[in-house]
Protein backbone atom coordinates (compact mmCIF):
# COMPACT_ATOMS: atom_id res chain seq x y z
CA UNK A 1 0.00 0.00 0.00
CA UNK A 2 1.33 3.43 -0.93
CA UNK A 3 1.71 6.16 1.71
CA UNK A 4 -1.09 8.42 0.33
CA UNK A 5 -3.47 5.44 0.27
CA UNK A 6 -2.56 4.55 3.85
CA UNK A 7 -3.13 8.12 5.04
CA UNK A 8 -6.49 8.14 3.29
CA UNK A 9 -7.67 4.98 5.06
CA UNK A 10 -6.53 6.22 8.50
CA UNK A 11 -8.33 9.59 8.28
CA UNK A 12 -10.55 10.29 11.42
CA UNK A 13 -13.05 12.26 9.35
CA UNK A 14 -14.60 9.34 7.56
CA UNK A 15 -13.76 7.84 4.25
CA UNK A 16 -12.21 10.35 1.85
CA UNK A 17 -13.20 10.63 -1.76
CA UNK A 18 -11.68 8.02 -4.05
CA UNK A 19 -8.26 9.13 -5.36
CA UNK A 20 -7.36 8.57 -8.95
CA UNK A 21 -4.10 6.89 -9.85
CA UNK A 22 -2.84 10.21 -11.23
CA UNK A 23 -3.57 11.93 -7.91
CA UNK A 24 -1.82 9.18 -5.97
CA UNK A 25 1.27 9.47 -8.20
CA UNK A 26 1.25 13.25 -7.76
CA UNK A 27 1.14 12.89 -3.97
CA UNK A 28 3.89 10.30 -4.00
CA UNK A 29 6.04 12.59 -6.12
CA UNK A 30 5.42 15.40 -3.60
CA UNK A 31 6.00 13.46 -0.39
CA UNK A 32 8.59 10.92 -1.50
CA UNK A 33 8.93 7.59 -3.23
CA UNK A 34 7.38 4.67 -1.34
CA UNK A 35 10.60 2.71 -1.87
CA UNK A 36 12.51 5.14 0.31
CA UNK A 37 11.03 3.18 3.23
CA UNK A 38 10.60 -0.19 1.50
CA UNK A 39 13.14 -2.40 -0.25
CA UNK A 40 13.01 -2.48 -4.03
CA UNK A 41 11.19 -5.45 -5.59
CA UNK A 42 13.65 -8.29 -6.07
CA UNK A 43 11.78 -11.60 -5.81
CA UNK A 44 8.12 -10.97 -6.49
CA UNK A 45 6.56 -9.11 -9.36
CA UNK A 46 5.36 -5.70 -8.01
CA UNK A 47 1.58 -5.33 -7.71
CA UNK A 48 1.63 -1.74 -8.84
CA UNK A 49 4.00 0.35 -10.87
CA UNK A 50 5.57 3.71 -10.26
CA UNK A 51 6.27 6.88 -12.20
CA UNK A 52 8.89 6.64 -14.93
CA UNK A 53 11.25 9.06 -13.18
CA UNK A 54 10.97 7.11 -9.94
CA UNK A 55 11.71 3.80 -11.69
CA UNK A 56 14.68 5.39 -13.41
CA UNK A 57 16.03 6.81 -10.18
CA UNK A 58 15.60 3.50 -8.35
CA UNK A 59 17.48 1.53 -11.01
CA UNK A 60 20.23 4.15 -11.13
CA UNK A 61 20.59 3.96 -7.35
CA UNK A 62 20.91 0.18 -7.57
CA UNK A 63 23.70 0.46 -10.15
CA UNK A 64 25.65 3.36 -8.63
CA UNK A 65 28.00 0.98 -6.78
CA UNK A 66 29.02 -0.82 -9.98
CA UNK A 67 32.68 -0.39 -10.84
CA UNK A 68 33.88 2.25 -13.28
CA UNK A 69 34.27 0.67 -16.75
CA UNK A 70 37.51 2.55 -17.49
CA UNK A 71 39.08 0.97 -14.38
CA UNK A 72 37.98 -2.54 -15.25
CA UNK A 73 41.26 -3.92 -16.51
CA UNK A 74 39.85 -7.46 -16.64
CA UNK A 75 37.55 -7.05 -19.62
CA UNK A 76 38.39 -7.04 -23.32
CA UNK A 77 34.94 -5.60 -24.03
CA UNK A 78 34.61 -2.04 -25.33
CA UNK A 79 33.62 0.42 -22.60
CA UNK A 80 33.65 3.68 -24.57
CA UNK A 81 32.37 4.86 -27.94
CA UNK A 82 32.12 8.29 -29.49
CA UNK A 83 28.89 10.26 -28.95
CA UNK A 84 28.03 9.93 -32.64
CA UNK A 85 28.25 6.15 -32.45
CA UNK A 86 26.19 6.05 -29.26
CA UNK A 87 23.54 8.20 -30.92
CA UNK A 88 23.50 5.91 -33.96
CA UNK A 89 23.03 2.86 -31.75
CA UNK A 90 20.09 4.45 -29.96
CA UNK A 91 18.48 5.16 -33.33
CA UNK A 92 18.84 1.51 -34.39
CA UNK A 93 18.01 -0.30 -31.16
CA UNK A 94 14.43 -1.05 -32.23
CA UNK A 95 15.45 -2.60 -35.56
CA UNK A 96 15.34 -6.39 -35.59
CA UNK A 97 18.42 -7.51 -37.50
CA UNK A 98 16.90 -10.86 -38.46
CA UNK A 99 13.99 -9.14 -40.22
CA UNK A 100 15.92 -8.53 -43.41
CA UNK A 101 12.81 -7.87 -45.47
CA UNK A 102 11.58 -5.06 -43.20
CA UNK A 103 15.03 -3.59 -42.56
CA UNK A 104 16.95 -4.23 -45.81
CA UNK A 105 19.42 -1.40 -45.25
CA UNK A 106 20.46 -2.72 -41.86
CA UNK A 107 20.92 -6.11 -43.49
CA UNK A 108 23.00 -4.45 -46.19
CA UNK A 109 25.27 -2.92 -43.55
CA UNK A 110 25.85 -6.40 -42.12
CA UNK A 111 26.74 -7.70 -45.59
CA UNK A 112 29.16 -4.83 -46.11
CA UNK A 113 30.87 -5.49 -42.78
CA UNK A 114 31.28 -9.19 -43.63
CA UNK A 115 32.78 -8.28 -47.00
CA UNK A 116 35.15 -5.77 -45.43
CA UNK A 117 36.31 -8.32 -42.87
CA UNK A 118 36.77 -10.95 -45.57
CA UNK A 119 38.92 -8.45 -47.43
CA UNK A 120 40.82 -7.54 -44.25
CA UNK A 121 41.53 -11.23 -43.60
CA UNK A 122 42.46 -11.94 -47.26
CA UNK A 123 39.56 -14.21 -48.23
CA UNK A 124 38.97 -14.99 -51.88
CA UNK A 125 37.54 -12.04 -53.81
CA UNK A 126 36.20 -14.27 -56.56
CA UNK A 127 32.78 -14.54 -54.96
CA UNK A 128 30.61 -12.88 -52.35
CA UNK A 129 32.01 -13.20 -48.85
CA UNK A 130 30.52 -15.95 -46.67
CA UNK A 131 29.88 -14.98 -43.05
CA UNK A 132 27.55 -13.25 -40.65
CA UNK A 133 27.35 -11.20 -37.50
CA UNK A 134 26.69 -12.91 -34.17
CA UNK A 135 25.98 -11.84 -30.59
CA UNK A 136 29.67 -12.28 -29.80
CA UNK A 137 32.63 -14.52 -30.48
CA UNK A 138 31.12 -17.37 -28.47
CA UNK A 139 28.30 -17.79 -30.98
CA UNK A 140 30.76 -17.27 -33.83
CA UNK A 141 32.94 -20.09 -32.45
CA UNK A 142 29.92 -22.36 -32.23
CA UNK A 143 29.14 -21.75 -35.90
CA UNK A 144 32.75 -22.28 -36.93
CA UNK A 145 32.86 -25.54 -34.97
CA UNK A 146 29.58 -26.77 -36.43
CA UNK A 147 30.85 -26.18 -39.94
CA UNK A 148 33.99 -28.19 -39.15
CA UNK A 149 31.93 -31.08 -37.76
CA UNK A 150 29.50 -31.17 -40.66
CA UNK A 151 32.31 -31.11 -43.24
CA UNK A 152 34.19 -33.89 -41.44
CA UNK A 153 31.05 -36.04 -41.17
CA UNK A 154 30.20 -35.59 -44.85
CA UNK A 155 33.73 -36.58 -45.88
CA UNK A 156 33.67 -39.65 -43.63
CA UNK A 157 30.30 -40.77 -44.96
CA UNK A 158 31.44 -40.27 -48.55
CA UNK A 159 34.43 -42.53 -47.80
CA UNK A 160 32.16 -45.16 -46.24
CA UNK A 161 33.68 -44.70 -42.79
CA UNK A 162 32.11 -44.28 -39.36
CA UNK A 163 31.44 -40.71 -38.28
CA UNK A 164 30.56 -41.18 -34.63
CA UNK A 165 33.72 -40.15 -32.75
CA UNK A 166 34.63 -36.58 -33.72
CA UNK A 167 37.26 -34.65 -31.77
CA UNK A 168 38.53 -31.08 -31.79
CA UNK A 169 42.17 -30.26 -30.95
CA UNK A 170 42.98 -27.04 -29.08
CA UNK A 171 45.23 -25.71 -26.37
CA UNK A 172 44.11 -25.82 -22.76
CA UNK A 173 44.22 -22.02 -22.87
CA UNK A 174 41.18 -21.68 -25.14
CA UNK A 175 38.15 -19.67 -24.08
CA UNK A 176 35.47 -21.73 -22.33
CA UNK A 177 33.09 -21.37 -25.28
CA UNK A 178 35.07 -24.09 -27.09
CA UNK A 179 34.53 -26.54 -24.26
CA UNK A 180 30.86 -25.61 -24.38
CA UNK A 181 30.76 -26.30 -28.10
CA UNK A 182 32.24 -29.75 -27.61
CA UNK A 183 29.84 -30.62 -24.81
CA UNK A 184 26.74 -29.25 -26.54
CA UNK A 185 27.46 -30.91 -29.90
CA UNK A 186 28.97 -34.18 -28.72
CA UNK A 187 32.55 -33.62 -29.80
CA UNK A 188 35.56 -34.83 -27.82
CA UNK A 189 37.51 -31.82 -26.55
CA UNK A 190 41.20 -32.61 -26.89
CA UNK A 191 42.65 -29.92 -24.65
CA UNK A 192 46.41 -29.94 -25.15
CA UNK A 193 48.37 -29.02 -21.97
CA UNK A 194 50.64 -26.00 -22.35
CA UNK A 195 54.09 -25.32 -20.92
CA UNK A 196 56.20 -27.52 -23.21
CA UNK A 197 58.77 -26.51 -24.23
CA UNK A 198 59.48 -24.56 -21.06
CA UNK A 199 58.09 -21.04 -21.09
CA UNK A 200 55.40 -21.80 -23.67
CA UNK A 201 51.93 -20.67 -22.58
CA UNK A 202 49.95 -21.75 -25.63
CA UNK A 203 49.41 -24.48 -28.24
CA UNK A 204 52.50 -25.45 -30.22
CA UNK A 205 52.67 -26.89 -33.72
CA UNK A 206 54.14 -30.21 -32.62
CA UNK A 207 51.57 -30.71 -29.86
CA UNK A 208 48.68 -29.86 -32.18
CA UNK A 209 49.73 -32.42 -34.79
CA UNK A 210 50.47 -35.04 -32.12
CA UNK A 211 46.89 -34.93 -30.84
CA UNK A 212 45.20 -35.27 -34.25
CA UNK A 213 43.85 -38.45 -35.81
CA UNK A 214 41.39 -39.42 -38.55
CA UNK A 215 38.47 -38.31 -36.36
CA UNK A 216 39.77 -34.77 -35.82
CA UNK A 217 37.30 -32.28 -37.26
CA UNK A 218 39.79 -29.42 -36.93
CA UNK A 219 42.36 -27.58 -34.87
CA UNK A 220 41.66 -24.28 -33.12
CA UNK A 221 44.46 -21.71 -33.00
CA UNK A 222 43.98 -18.65 -30.79
CA UNK A 223 45.13 -15.27 -32.03
CA UNK A 224 45.33 -13.47 -28.70
CA UNK A 225 45.12 -15.75 -25.67
CA UNK A 226 42.93 -14.48 -22.85
CA UNK A 227 45.50 -15.77 -20.35
CA UNK A 228 48.49 -13.70 -21.45
CA UNK A 229 47.62 -12.01 -24.76
CA UNK A 230 49.93 -14.18 -26.88
CA UNK A 231 49.37 -15.09 -30.53
CA UNK A 232 49.51 -18.81 -31.21
CA UNK A 233 51.82 -19.68 -34.15
CA UNK A 234 49.18 -20.23 -36.84
CA UNK A 235 51.61 -20.67 -39.73
CA UNK A 236 53.72 -23.18 -37.77
CA UNK A 237 50.65 -25.17 -36.75
CA UNK A 238 49.49 -25.28 -40.38
CA UNK A 239 52.93 -26.47 -41.52
CA UNK A 240 52.72 -29.32 -39.00
CA UNK A 241 49.24 -30.22 -40.27
CA UNK A 242 50.54 -30.17 -43.86
CA UNK A 243 53.20 -32.68 -42.87
CA UNK A 244 50.59 -34.76 -41.06
CA UNK A 245 48.46 -34.93 -44.21
CA UNK A 246 51.45 -35.92 -46.30
CA UNK A 247 52.35 -38.70 -43.84
CA UNK A 248 48.93 -39.94 -42.74
CA UNK A 249 46.48 -38.63 -45.32
CA UNK A 250 44.44 -36.73 -42.68
CA UNK A 251 43.23 -33.40 -44.06
CA UNK A 252 42.67 -31.38 -40.86
CA UNK A 253 41.35 -27.81 -41.32
CA UNK A 254 42.17 -24.92 -39.01
CA UNK A 255 39.82 -22.44 -37.35
CA UNK A 256 41.41 -19.24 -36.04
CA UNK A 257 39.79 -17.90 -32.89
CA UNK A 258 40.74 -14.27 -33.38
CA UNK A 259 38.27 -12.92 -30.84
CA UNK A 260 40.70 -10.14 -29.94
CA UNK A 261 43.55 -10.49 -32.41
CA UNK A 262 41.36 -10.33 -35.51
CA UNK A 263 41.05 -6.58 -35.04
CA UNK A 264 44.65 -6.10 -33.84
CA UNK A 265 46.98 -8.12 -36.07
CA UNK A 266 45.83 -6.72 -39.45
CA UNK A 267 46.67 -3.21 -38.26
CA UNK A 268 49.51 -3.59 -35.74
CA UNK A 269 51.14 -6.67 -37.33
CA UNK A 270 50.31 -6.46 -41.06
CA UNK A 271 53.20 -8.77 -42.05
CA UNK A 272 52.06 -11.59 -39.77
CA UNK A 273 50.56 -14.41 -41.90
CA UNK A 274 47.75 -16.03 -39.95
CA UNK A 275 44.54 -15.62 -41.99
CA UNK A 276 43.00 -16.82 -45.28
CA UNK A 277 46.34 -16.34 -47.02
CA UNK A 278 46.97 -19.83 -45.60
CA UNK A 279 44.83 -22.35 -47.55
CA UNK A 280 44.23 -24.62 -44.56
CA UNK A 281 42.50 -21.83 -42.59
CA UNK A 282 38.81 -22.61 -43.06
CA UNK A 283 37.18 -19.98 -40.86
CA UNK A 284 37.91 -17.04 -38.57
CA UNK A 285 35.91 -15.43 -35.79
CA UNK A 286 36.39 -12.07 -34.09
CA UNK A 287 34.62 -9.94 -31.49
CA UNK A 288 33.35 -6.64 -32.78
CA UNK A 289 32.77 -5.65 -29.16
CA UNK A 290 36.42 -6.14 -28.22
CA UNK A 291 39.06 -4.48 -30.37
CA UNK A 292 36.42 -3.97 -33.03
CA UNK A 293 35.56 -1.05 -30.71
CA UNK A 294 31.77 -1.56 -30.52
CA UNK A 295 29.65 -1.80 -27.37
CA UNK A 296 28.55 -5.41 -26.61
CA UNK A 297 27.44 -7.60 -27.99
CA UNK A 298 28.56 -8.36 -31.52
CA UNK A 299 30.84 -10.91 -33.08
CA UNK A 300 31.73 -11.99 -36.59
CA UNK A 301 32.48 -15.27 -38.32
CA UNK A 302 33.82 -15.51 -41.86
CA UNK A 303 34.55 -18.62 -43.95
CA UNK A 304 37.20 -18.63 -46.64
CA UNK A 305 34.54 -19.39 -49.28
CA UNK A 306 31.01 -20.78 -49.64
CA UNK A 307 32.24 -24.38 -49.80
CA UNK A 308 33.56 -24.12 -46.22
CA UNK A 309 30.02 -23.58 -44.88
CA UNK A 310 27.87 -26.72 -45.41
CA UNK A 311 24.47 -26.06 -46.97
CA UNK A 312 22.79 -28.04 -44.18
CA UNK A 313 23.62 -25.26 -41.72
CA UNK A 314 21.86 -22.58 -43.76
CA UNK A 315 18.13 -22.13 -43.12
CA UNK A 316 15.76 -20.20 -45.33
CA UNK A 317 12.97 -18.43 -43.46
CA UNK A 318 10.05 -16.62 -45.08
CA UNK A 319 7.56 -15.75 -42.35
CA UNK A 320 8.98 -12.26 -41.89
CA UNK A 321 7.99 -11.15 -45.38
CA UNK A 322 10.51 -12.70 -47.73
CA UNK A 323 12.70 -15.78 -48.03
CA UNK A 324 16.00 -15.03 -46.34
CA UNK A 325 18.94 -17.33 -45.55
CA UNK A 326 20.11 -17.44 -41.95
CA UNK A 327 22.84 -19.48 -40.24
CA UNK A 328 23.13 -17.84 -36.85
CA UNK A 329 22.18 -19.60 -33.61
CA UNK A 330 20.26 -16.59 -32.34
CA UNK A 331 17.27 -15.15 -34.11
CA UNK A 332 15.89 -11.75 -33.11
CA UNK A 333 18.46 -9.17 -31.99
CA UNK A 334 18.97 -5.44 -32.47
CA UNK A 335 20.75 -4.04 -35.49
CA UNK A 336 22.41 -1.31 -33.43
CA UNK A 337 25.77 -3.02 -33.03
CA UNK A 338 26.01 -3.77 -36.76
CA UNK A 339 25.33 -0.12 -37.57
CA UNK A 340 27.97 0.93 -35.03
CA UNK A 341 30.51 -1.51 -36.50
CA UNK A 342 29.95 -0.09 -39.97
CA UNK A 343 30.27 3.41 -38.51
CA UNK A 344 33.67 2.49 -37.07
CA UNK A 345 34.84 1.07 -40.39
CA UNK A 346 33.81 4.28 -42.16
CA UNK A 347 35.08 6.65 -39.48
CA UNK A 348 38.41 5.01 -38.68
CA UNK A 349 39.38 3.16 -41.82
CA UNK A 350 42.63 1.21 -41.99
CA UNK A 351 44.75 4.11 -40.77
CA UNK A 352 42.45 4.96 -37.86
CA UNK A 353 42.35 1.37 -36.62
CA UNK A 354 46.12 1.17 -37.00
CA UNK A 355 46.62 4.26 -34.82
CA UNK A 356 44.28 2.92 -32.14
CA UNK A 357 45.84 -0.56 -32.00
CA UNK A 358 49.43 0.70 -32.05
CA UNK A 359 48.62 3.19 -29.27
CA UNK A 360 46.97 0.47 -27.16
CA UNK A 361 49.97 -1.81 -27.57
CA UNK A 362 52.48 0.94 -26.80
CA UNK A 363 50.56 1.84 -23.63
CA UNK A 364 50.40 -1.84 -22.66
CA UNK A 365 54.13 -2.32 -23.16
CA UNK A 366 54.95 0.86 -21.25
CA UNK A 367 52.68 -0.23 -18.39
CA UNK A 368 54.17 -3.74 -18.35
CA UNK A 369 57.70 -2.37 -18.13
CA UNK A 370 56.76 0.11 -15.41
CA UNK A 371 55.08 -2.55 -13.29
CA UNK A 372 58.09 -4.83 -13.67
CA UNK A 373 60.21 -2.06 -12.09
CA UNK A 374 58.04 -1.82 -8.97
CA UNK A 375 59.94 -4.60 -7.26
CA UNK A 376 57.70 -7.51 -6.30
CA UNK A 377 56.45 -8.31 -9.82
CA UNK A 378 57.87 -10.16 -12.81
CA UNK A 379 56.38 -10.30 -16.29
CA UNK A 380 54.93 -13.47 -17.79
CA UNK A 381 54.15 -11.69 -21.09
CA UNK A 382 54.86 -8.23 -22.48
CA UNK A 383 51.96 -7.37 -24.82
CA UNK A 384 53.73 -8.78 -27.88
CA UNK A 385 50.38 -9.99 -29.21
CA UNK A 386 47.18 -8.19 -28.33
CA UNK A 387 47.47 -5.20 -25.92
CA UNK A 388 47.32 -7.33 -22.79
CA UNK A 389 49.95 -8.79 -20.49
CA UNK A 390 50.27 -11.02 -17.45
CA UNK A 391 52.58 -10.74 -14.46
CA UNK A 392 53.20 -12.62 -11.23
CA UNK A 393 54.84 -11.95 -7.88
CA UNK A 394 58.47 -12.89 -7.54
CA UNK A 395 59.36 -16.10 -5.68
CA UNK A 396 59.74 -15.50 -1.97
CA UNK A 397 57.26 -12.61 -1.88
CA UNK A 398 55.21 -13.00 1.35
CA UNK A 399 51.89 -12.47 -0.45
CA UNK A 400 50.18 -13.76 -3.58
CA UNK A 401 48.67 -12.31 -6.75
CA UNK A 402 45.28 -12.90 -5.15
CA UNK A 403 46.22 -10.60 -2.27
CA UNK A 404 47.23 -7.92 -4.77
CA UNK A 405 44.01 -8.34 -6.77
CA UNK A 406 41.93 -7.97 -3.62
CA UNK A 407 43.91 -4.99 -2.32
CA UNK A 408 43.86 -3.02 -5.57
CA UNK A 409 40.07 -3.19 -5.58
CA UNK A 410 40.20 -0.80 -2.65
CA UNK A 411 41.54 1.80 -5.08
CA UNK A 412 38.75 1.16 -7.59
CA UNK A 413 40.71 -1.07 -10.00
CA UNK A 414 39.69 -4.53 -11.16
CA UNK A 415 42.71 -6.68 -12.05
CA UNK A 416 41.91 -10.40 -12.22
CA UNK A 417 44.14 -13.05 -10.67
CA UNK A 418 44.07 -16.69 -11.76
CA UNK A 419 46.14 -19.80 -12.37
CA UNK A 420 47.49 -20.56 -15.84
CA UNK A 421 46.05 -23.62 -17.65
CA UNK A 422 47.43 -27.17 -17.33
CA UNK A 423 50.40 -27.93 -17.15
CA UNK A 424 51.24 -24.45 -15.88
CA UNK A 425 48.52 -24.33 -13.25
CA UNK A 426 51.11 -23.99 -10.49
CA UNK A 427 51.71 -20.44 -11.78
CA UNK A 428 49.29 -17.70 -10.71
CA UNK A 429 49.21 -14.37 -12.51
CA UNK A 430 47.52 -11.00 -12.71
CA UNK A 431 46.40 -9.81 -16.16
CA UNK A 432 45.83 -6.31 -17.47
CA UNK A 433 43.97 -5.50 -20.69
CA UNK A 434 44.64 -2.11 -22.27
CA UNK A 435 41.76 -0.76 -24.36
CA UNK A 436 41.39 2.42 -26.38
CA UNK A 437 39.96 4.31 -23.38
CA UNK A 438 43.10 3.64 -21.30
CA UNK A 439 45.35 6.68 -21.48
CA UNK A 440 48.94 7.08 -20.28
CA UNK A 441 47.63 9.40 -17.57
CA UNK A 442 45.28 6.67 -16.35
CA UNK A 443 48.24 4.31 -16.42
CA UNK A 444 50.23 6.67 -14.18
CA UNK A 445 47.34 6.63 -11.70
CA UNK A 446 47.30 2.83 -11.74
CA UNK A 447 51.04 2.61 -11.08
CA UNK A 448 50.77 5.03 -8.16
CA UNK A 449 47.91 3.02 -6.69
CA UNK A 450 49.87 -0.21 -7.13
CA UNK A 451 52.72 1.35 -5.16
CA UNK A 452 50.32 2.30 -2.37
CA UNK A 453 48.78 -1.15 -2.55
CA UNK A 454 52.17 -2.82 -2.16
CA UNK A 455 53.04 -0.59 0.79
CA UNK A 456 49.79 -1.53 2.55
CA UNK A 457 50.26 -5.25 1.95
CA UNK A 458 53.90 -5.08 3.04
CA UNK A 459 52.81 -3.41 6.27
CA UNK A 460 50.06 -5.95 6.80
CA UNK A 461 52.35 -8.96 6.42
CA UNK A 462 55.36 -7.41 8.15
CA UNK A 463 56.57 -9.33 11.23
CA UNK A 464 56.41 -6.04 13.15
CA UNK A 465 52.75 -5.55 12.30
CA UNK A 466 50.10 -6.78 14.72
CA UNK A 467 47.50 -6.97 11.92
CA UNK A 468 46.24 -10.34 10.80
CA UNK A 469 46.94 -11.21 7.19
CA UNK A 470 43.94 -12.19 5.08
CA UNK A 471 43.98 -13.81 1.66
CA UNK A 472 41.72 -13.54 -1.35
CA UNK A 473 40.33 -16.93 -2.37
CA UNK A 474 39.87 -17.17 -6.13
Amino acid sequence: MSRPEQRAQESPHGPPPELTRQQIEALEGMYGNRYLLEPAPDHKFPKSGMAAEEALGLVQEEMVLDGLPARNLATFVTTWMEPEATRLMMECTDKNLIDKDEYPKTSELERRCVSMLADLWHASSAEEATGCSTTGSSEACMLGGLALKWRWRKARQAAGKAADRPNLVMGANVQVCWEKFCRYWDVEARLVPVGKPAGTTHLTAAAAAEHCDENTIGVVAVLGSTFDGAYEPVAEIVAALDTLQADKGWDVPLHVDAASGGFVAPFADPDLVWDFRIPRVASINASGHKYGLVFPGIGWVVWRDASALPDELVFKVDYLGGEMPTFALNFSRPGAQVAAQYYNFLHLGMEGYRRVMVACRENARWLAGTIAELGPFELVSQADGIPAFAFSVRPGTPYSVFDVSEAIRGFGWLIPAYHLPPDLDDVAVLRIVVRDDFSRELGDSLVQDLRRCIDRIDHRVSPDSDQVRTSFHH
